[in-house]
């Protein structure tokens, strides 16, 4: 992998833990709120249902975990298992779009 290469997945990495610590701070703290403020998981569902915030918000959860994750596991496979070579990056390509199809999956289901 070339050097270009390598530091654009670095880059890609921060990045996306940047976005992931945003989404689960504001994830954890609307979910308290709503939680101390009474409301059941029916009620929470019915607010976000037809909410195009909330579906811009997760579906770039979902986007920035299937990007983080494979990035991530590039390394462990490398480090733990010696898996380099084309295979481990179709394998981690396959993971992250299945990541990304059941994430989005989830979001429509509770959003559109």
């Amino acid at each position: 992998m070339t050097f270009r290469a390598q530091t654009f997945l670095w880059v890609a990495q921060r990045a996306s833990a940047a976005v992931l610590a945003l989404c689960v701070t504001v994830h954890l703290a609307t979910m308290i709120y709503a939680i101390r403020g009474g409301l059941s998981a029916a009620e929470i569902l019915s607010r976000t249902k037809g909410n195009a915030g909330w579906l811009a918000f997760y579906s770039v959860f979902v986007l920035a975990v299937a990007l983080h994750a494979p990035i991530g596991l590039r390394s462990v496979l490398l480090e733990w298992f010696g898996w380099r070579g084309a295979s481990r990056d179709i394998f981690l390509v396959s993971l992250a779009m299945l990541l990304a199809g059941l994430g989005m999956r989830a979001v429509f289901g509770v959003f559109l």
